[in-house]
């Protein structure tokens, strides 16, 4: 079995999204970019809560697998445009969060500037003007548009996608996506956010190298 440690990770990660309410069910698909032409994907079909490494998926960046003998997940094509659209991606993540896919469901990105966090470091996050049809090519064109400029985004009426330049990079721009959500929420219903100015948030994304180069020093 190929990739130990990656099929290892994956599944950690898999749990956290379960234990965290991220992904119920069968809900969420993770993958990782092992070698420039393999990746490594979560299977069809399978509680992220409860997968095991020898039931991941190799794959070339065809989605065809390699190595395995389930099927790759449904949602494969919209990882591998992430790919296409970021080759600085190592990961992808995708799960359904409560609140923040609650705003995905109204349609509402969350792109005002409430917070230095996203100033700083996720930046904005829009979401898909419309729903795309599950497990077709509406999935990955509609996420095509978004990938140069952006580190997460909503998909309508559907959930929320992330990527990185590793597993946890992308999982922590998730989480940080539906605790953004989480605050936002509340803010609204506290009688109004206040969005920083536009000189706070260029000060704020003036402090993104330090902050990229603070984590390369951390892998």
């Amino acid at each position: 079995m190929t990739y130990q440690e990656e099929r290892e990770q994956i599944c950690q990660v898999g749990k956290l999204l379960y234990d965290r309410g991220y992904a119920a069910a069968n809900d969420g698909n993770i993958s990782v970019k092992v070698a420039p032409d393999r990746l490594l994907m979560t299977p069809s079909g399978v509680s992220k809560g409860r997968m095991t490494p020898d039931i991941l998926l190799v794959t070339d960046l065809e989605g065809q697998v390699i190595e395995g003998d389930r099927h790759p997940s449904s949602e494969g094509k919209m990882h591998l445009a992430v790919y296409r659209g970021r080759p600085d991606a190592g990961a992808v993540v995708h799960a359904h969060p409560p609140v923040s896919t609650a705003f995905a469901v109204c349609r509402r990105g969350l792109e005002t500037p409430y917070l230095a966090e996203l100033a700083a470091g996720l930046g904005q996050v829009p979401c898909t003007p419309s729903f795309a049809m599950l497990s077709t090519d509406e999935v990955p064109d509609s996420v095509a548009p978004y990938l140069p400029d952006h580190n997460a985004l909503l998909l309508a009426n559907h959930g929320a996608l992330a990527w990185g330049g590793d597993l946890w990079e992308a999982f922590d721009r998730l989480e940080t996506v539906e605790h953004t959500a989480k605050i936002v929420f509340c803010a609204e219903r506290m009688g109004g956010a206040v969005p920083l100015t536009e000189q706070e948030v260029s000060r704020l994304q003036g402090l993104r190298g330090m902050y990229r180069m603070l984590r390369e020093k951390l892998r």
